[in-house]
């Protein structure tokens, strides 16, 4: 009974050491794209009122949760039924990706031109327009814990199915905790920079540390908007240069471009035509309801 019992517990520390290492494994190969996704959803996640800050955050955080929900079990179910079905999906949420980047980059470009516009917007930023800017990060999320389960699905698909689904379900779990975690220190720091200031009287080593953080926010949140618009051209354009046959047959051919470059063109131009045909379709349902 009693060795019959401690078969049990061998055979569930064995599982769980496969799963561990499955889900390095996939964790490894999703590397690339969480650092990307870091970059996007801090971007995405900044901008609020500093009051509205965590409550934003939040609402993302459960939006990334619910997303993964259906992701995982979809992305199994696909890959049993019909797996190229993944693939078109995939390709569409990097159209979507790309449309979004050469979009930021367009509206940013005219926006320089109109500097008034940009204070205009930042203190209108009323509760219809965080509700926008939230769903807008929870869809941008989708597309990006779509690729992070595919890319983790793709890592263990020879393990047996429960291991897959384990390691799948942690990588996807990791994203989400991870990511927002990062995140919420990211968007927090000038509150810690300000308890710092208070703790110490604005003197000594801590005060200058807080001083630092509080200043440096405004650097660190520019930077996160550039960083953030490229990393979704980028993911985009991996996107195509890898799972699209005539795109990844041209960027073989021209191997003497590194590989960031050809995904940085192929995010613009992808993206570039998508806000192109919105713009069009977007006239053209002007002019007929007119």
């Amino acid at each position: 009974m009693a060795s019959g019992f401690f078969a049990v517990l061998d055979d569930i520390a064995a599982l769980m050491d496969d799963i561990a290492i499955s889900t390095k494994l996939a964790a490894k190969k999703t590397a690339g794209i969480l650092g990307d996704d870091l970059a996007v959803n801090a971007e995405k996640s900044t901008g609020f009122l500093a009051n509205r800050e965590i409550p934003v955050l939040w609402a993302i955080t459960k939006g990334s949760f619910l997303n993964k929900l259906i992701i995982v079990p979809v992305a199994f179910i696909l890959q049993y039924v019909y797996s190229p079905s993944i693939l078109w999906i995939l390709i569409l949420g990097g159209v979507y990706l790309a449309y979004e980047g050469a979009e930021k980059i367009i509206h940013g470009f005219f926006s320089a031109k109109h500097p008034d516009n940009i204070q205009e917007n930042i203190e209108s930023l009323s509760d219809e327009n965080e509700k926008e800017k939230i769903n807008s990060a929870i869809k941008t999320d989708f597309i990006l814990s779509l690729e992070i389960v595919i890319i983790a699905l793709g890592a263990v698909i020879d393990q047996p199915l429960t291991k897959q689904i384990a390691a799948v379900s942690l990588v996807a779990l990791i994203a989400t905790v991870g990511v927002y975690g990062i995140v919420a220190i990211i968007v927090k720091m000038d509150d810690a920079g300000y308890i710092l200031l208070k703790k110490t009287k604005g003197k000594g080593v801590l005060a200058i540390v807080g001083k630092g953080l509080v200043s440096g926010l405004p650097w660190v949140i520019k930077a996160l908007s550039i960083i953030g618009t490229i990393a979704l051209l980028l993911v985009s354009g991996g996107i195509f240069t890898h799972h699209i046959p005539l795109v990844h047959h041209l960027a073989e051919s021209l191997n003497n471009i590194p590989s960031i470059v050809l995904d940085l063109i192929s995010g613009i131009t992808v993206g570039s035509i998508a806000v192109g045909v919105y713009e069009l379709f977007r006239y053209f349902v002007a002019k007929l309801k007119k």
